[in-house]
């Protein structure tokens, strides 16, 4: 093997098309996220099986169940670490049991009874050796998610590439109801430059992209911001009406992208955001 191969499951709709990536070694595989639904995290571990080679790791990128409710499926009874940012661990272990609590009447069976929770927590820039494989955890805080981070691979002197979650979504709409959009924003000018030589992004959503699916995800951000902000008139929730006003307006902004019902979903979480900044600004 020249060096190692990425492996991409890319999740069924119900499960909100979001990326697995087997990262196949000389020694073994590192799986870095995993699905949401039961269903794709079996067909999850069957791709792995399928790659005849031990499981050396899960890593997981930051605190929404899309990309946290697969790992016990995954390791099962096996000894096998599960890496992620401290932030990102705790948040997991803080919202898991409510995640379950919302969304299981909606999907039932398919929603994964337990979950398994990071059990090797890292502090920012901490690196992890597995085979001749490296990756290197960078912790962020809240962004896209209550707890984000993005993982750097680097094997056998090759170019780096990055695992990086949910900081920008490539041809998707992305998901804002956690609140942070300004924060993400910033975040976003940060990775900019950090990631700037960093030929290729594995995102959580999409095909992987260059470092200028960073500043589409910025674009989107500012647009959708603005947009709630004159919908709102500053006064959370947006109604009906404007968020109808609010959808047509991203789904032309973003023409054939799919998950197209996170625009509504997020609007009364930034609505919310900017009318308590603009009375802390005004204060």
């Amino acid at each position: 093997m020249a060096g190692p191969v990425i492996h991409t499951y890319r999740a069924a709709e119900a499960g909100l098309w979001v990326n697995s990536y087997l990262v196949e070694g000389e020694s073994g595989v590192v799986v870095v996220d995993t699905s949401l639904l039961v269903s794709d995290i079996a067909a999850l571990r069957a791709r792995l099986r399928a790659l005849k080679k031990p499981l050396l790791a899960v890593l997981v990128t930051h605190a929404h169940p899309d990309h946290f409710n697969g790992v016990l499926g995954l390791v099962q009874d096996k000894e096998v670490p599960v890496y992620a940012a401290a932030s990102v661990g705790r948040v997991i272990e803080e919202i898991a049991a409510a995640k379950r609590e919302q969304w299981s009447p909606t999907y039932g069976p398919e929603w994964p009874a337990e979950t398994y929770y990071p059990n090797s927590l890292l502090a920012d820039g901490a690196q992890v050796r597995l085979g001749e494989l490296t990756f290197t955890v960078r912790e962020l805080g809240p962004a896209e998610s209550h707890a984000d981070s993005y993982f750097l691979l680097a094997a056998d002197g090759r170019p780096p590439v990055a695992f990086t979650g949910d900081l920008a979504f490539h041809g998707t709409h992305p998901y804002t109801a956690d609140g942070h959009s300004a924060r993400w924003l910033a975040m976003l000018d940060v990775l900019a430059g950090e990631l700037a030589g960093v030929s290729t992004l594995y995102p959580g959503h999409g095909d992987p992209a260059g470092p200028g699916v960073l500043a589409d995800q910025r674009r989107y951000l500012l647009y959708y911001r603005e947009l709630v902000r004159r919908l709102s008139s500053g006064e959370p929730p947006l109604p009906e009406a404007a968020k109808a006003e609010l959808d047509a307006a991203m789904r032309a902004f973003l023409p054939g992208a799919p998950l197209t019902w996170m625009i509504g979903l997020g609007a009364d979480a930034v609505a919310g955001e900017l009318a308590a900044a603009a009375a802390a600004a005004g204060s």
